[in-house]
């Protein structure tokens, strides 16, 4: 019998010798073992007013069979379907399945009695009354000497990090000071702890308990998912596990505890767990690995309140890409907001943490050094002595870890105020955005626009903040004049032109493309079309590495596989949400011939299709009615994705793909970098080697001369355009870029350009015997 109660073609034979030999009248005290065991309980369910039935029933559990767990499994779905009609207070029919639980190990009996809880207190919860007691009984593991079994009491062992708590964690956990506040966190079922739950959980906590909390929840944070099987289980339960759910409740339990305890190291704690829980597995994705425990650590950070929680806050959000848990943030965000007075992206202004740096980025203290990027080092060098200030070095390196955390978050906030034009007040950016220590870093790289007025790049000049334009004329804005981030689209192609040329001439390099951003504006097609582009239409792109970088820059909801194509799941689009109460959709499907490529795994290409964008109501927007600057930034998401995704920039590729778009056109994407090009090359040593085409940088070698294409960084050599593969390397520290380069293809491009300018020094045979034919 399998786990469902279903018999097997033999155990449907013996069943009917069985009913032969029951139907003779004879004794059947001669019998024994697990089948008849089964019989026994099944004839006995369809009778139970013959006493030879019962009295059979009873020699079973005197006598208990060898019972396998499967089978055990299968006696409980029996009597839970015989229940519909049994009378309450005959518990008879409990005998068998509970006395042969009861012949099992404590692991094998949680595997057997895994869904029997929830099947009976939802349907049949008069019988659950009954069965309740013995089941927990059978349930519990005997606690004498061995903490492990007290732990895996309140979570089973049906993941890594369970595993980890019933070991490294046990004695901790199961001393008497700790245990009963870890069972009290096993019942922490609701979405929210309740007032009752807070008071008896006050009453539990002490300094033991909270110290071993901190470190649960540390080792929670830097928890990632591994392929798993739990012990006990068949080769068939492996899988990808993040947390079982069983273990989940009492880590909700734990991080709502985190309420009541006022310490400092609570709010960043609470942070981490929330952005390691809120994102999907692999740390990118629009799912989220516990929902459930992102949402608990969120709602502490809520009900803590305090300007301090929002910094944790805009790292969820800079990180996360679940709605729901997004949802949630935004209300946090907006409850503090109100009770400051602020709207939450000026709240957000200002809590950025400093974290001790100065204006310069740096923070100094005995020879420790703390700088910007999050090294610390001592007197210059990055070896520590061991005569430093043990406590001051590792608060220095507790410090550089939020501030490598921080760093990504608050770029990618000041980014998304430039694609929403976000304005603000003169005396909020000086403040908040040029001494900053954090902020600073990147706004004082940044050209800033006074509303319908002049843009330039932050000065100090005798202590006050001014704005200076490429010929130098500078103007100090009044502190309540309204200003906001300078956006190409927005101005003549001269301006554009100025800045670009200002960048490259200063070296100054902006923390993302500002200055050289690309402009997607609407083609004749798009024009024609109206509703709809077809613009990114048809690329080949590497799904996982699209899906991650979409939902890296805010699209959700892409979802393709092989597991289901009747179903859909060949079909799918990503979503957006835009300012004004826009949506941004994109389409994309599989191939039906790739589930048999992926072998009917994980996809691996999928098409782009066309992008459309929808109201509030979900009605199609004409694409001429979008604001230019929305429009243009949803297309440049597209760009991105297909210009650091697609297969055609396979160094081994082929086909006619792999052709058309490795060696043709270029996009957006690609015409900014080739316009970076135009001003880098005067200033590099191979300028006299390098000549750019419409769509390529020539390079003239001493063997031979190379055409690199601008948009896939695939080479071809003349004189007969045989293409040239070289796995593709970035140049370090050797050329200035103007930005910090999504992709890093303009990087790509001239490390290649560097090292075939100088072809006969090459050394690596793989690419000679390209060369040489």
């Amino acid at each position: 019998m399998d786990a469902w109660g279903r018999l097997s073609q033999a155990d449907e034979e013996e069943f009917a010798r069985l009913d032969r030999t029951f139907e003779t009248g004879e004794p059947m005290t001669g019998e024994h073992g697990e089948t008849f065991g089964v019989w026994v309980l099944d004839r006995f369910c369809a009778d139970p007013a013959d006493p030879r039935r019962r009295e059979m029933l009873r020699q079973v559990v005197d006598d208990v069979p060898a019972w396998s767990r499967t089978t055990v499994s299968g006696l409980w779905s029996m009597v839970h379907g015989a229940t519909r009609a049994w009378p309450q207070d005959d518990t008879d029919l409990y005998l068998v399945p509970l006395a042969a639980t009861a012949s099992l190990s404590h692991p094998e009996r949680r595997i057997a009695l895994e869904y029997v809880p929830d099947m009976f207190s939802k349907y049949r919860y008069s019988e659950w009354k009954i069965l309740r007691g013995p089941v927990t009984e059978l349930l519990t593991e005997p606690e004498t000497g061995d903490p492990g079994a007290a732990v895996r009491n309140v979570m089973w062992e049906e993941d890594p990090f369970a595993i980890r708590l019933a070991t490294d964690f046990a004695a901790r956990l199961a001393s008497p000071e700790v245990l009963p506040l870890l069972r009290h966190c096993a019942a922490a079922t609701a979405s929210k702890p309740s007032p009752a739950w807070l008071k008896r959980t006050a009453g539990l906590l002490n300094e033991p308990a909270v110290e071993v909390i901190r470190d649960v929840l540390r080792q929670l944070a830097a928890h990632r998912e591994v392929t798993f099987r739990p012990p006990h289980r068949d080769e068939a339960w492996t899988s990808v596990v993040f947390l079982h759910e069983r273990t989940a409740v009492p880590l909700r339990g734990m991080i709502w505890t985190c309420e009541l305890i006022d310490a400092p190291w609570v709010t960043a704690l609470l942070g981490d767990v929330a952005v390691t829980c809120g994102t999907g597995i692999g740390g990118s994705g629009a799912n989220a690995r516990s929902e459930m425990l992102a949402n608990a650590a969120i709602g502490v950070l809520a009900r803590r309140g305090g300007l301090d929680v929002v910094a944790q806050l805009a790292r969820v959000q800079a990180k996360v890409r679940k709605k729901t848990i997004l949802a949630g943030v935004n209300r946090t965000l907006e409850a503090v907001a109100e009770r400051t007075g602020l709207s939450p992206e000026r709240l957000l202004d200002r809590t950025v943490p400093a974290f001790g740096l100065g204006r310069d980025g740096t923070r100094t203290e005995q020879g420790l050094s703390l700088s910007l990027d999050g090294a610390v080092t001592y007197e210059g060098r990055k070896t520590i002595p061991r005569s430093v200030d043990r406590e001051l070095l590792a608060e220095f390196k507790a410090t550089a870890k939020e501030l490598k955390k921080a760093l990504p978050a608050e770029r990618f906030r000041i980014e998304r105020a430039l694609a929403t034009e976000r304005i603000w007040r003169w005396h909020e950016v000086c403040e908040f955005y040029l001494d900053h220590p954090v902020t600073g870093s990147f706004g004082r790289m940044l050209i800033w626009e006074i509303l319908q007025g002049p843009a330039g790049i932050p000065v100090q000049v005798d202590g006050a903040w001014e704005l200076t334009d490429p010929a130098g004329r500078r103007i100090q804005p009044r502190p309540d004049t309204p200003v906001l981030l300078w956006h190409p689209i927005g101005h003549a192609a001269d301006e554009v032109r100025a800045w670009r040329d200002h960048l490259i001439e200063t070296g100054l390099r902006q923390p993302f493309k500002q200055a050289f951003r690309e402009v997607y504006l609407l083609t004749p097609a798009e024009e024609e079309t109206r509703h709809h582009s077809r613009r990114f239409t048809g690329h080949l792109l590497r799904y996982g590495q699209a899906k991650a970088l979409l939902t890296g820059r805010g699209w959700t909801g892409l979802s393709l596989g092989h597991w289901g194509w009747v179903y859909g799941s060949g079909q799918s689009e990503a979503t957006k949400d835009l300012p004004g109460g826009l949506t941004a959709h994109w389409d994309f499907h599989l191939d039906p011939e790739s589930a048999e490529r992926d072998g009917f795994g994980t996809a691996s290409i999928c098409l782009s299709g066309v992008i459309h964008v929808t109201d509030d109501t979900g009605g199609r927007v004409p694409l001429a009615e979008v604001p230019a600057l929305t429009l243009s930034e949803t297309l440049r998401d597209a760009d991105l994705a297909v210009g650091v995704t697609s297969t055609g920039l396979d160094p081994e590729g082929h086909g006619e793909y792999w052709q058309s778009y490795g060696f043709g056109d270029l996009t957006e994407t690609a015409q900014v970098r080739r316009d970076a090009l135009t001003r880098l090359l005067p200033r590099l040593a191979i300028a006299g080697r390098c000549t750019l085409t419409d769509r390529f940088l020539l390079v003239r070698g001493d063997l031979r001369t190379y055409k690199i294409h601008l948009g896939s960084g695939n080479i071809l050599m003349e004189p007969n355009d045989a293409y040239l593969c070289i796995v593709p390397r970035s140049t370090g520290d050797q050329v200035f870029l103007p930005f910090e380069e999504d992709g890093g293809m303009l990087s790509i491009i001239l490390s290649k350009a560097f090292l075939l300018a100088a072809d006969t020094a090459i050394a690596d045979p793989s690419i000679t015997r390209q060369i040489t034919g």
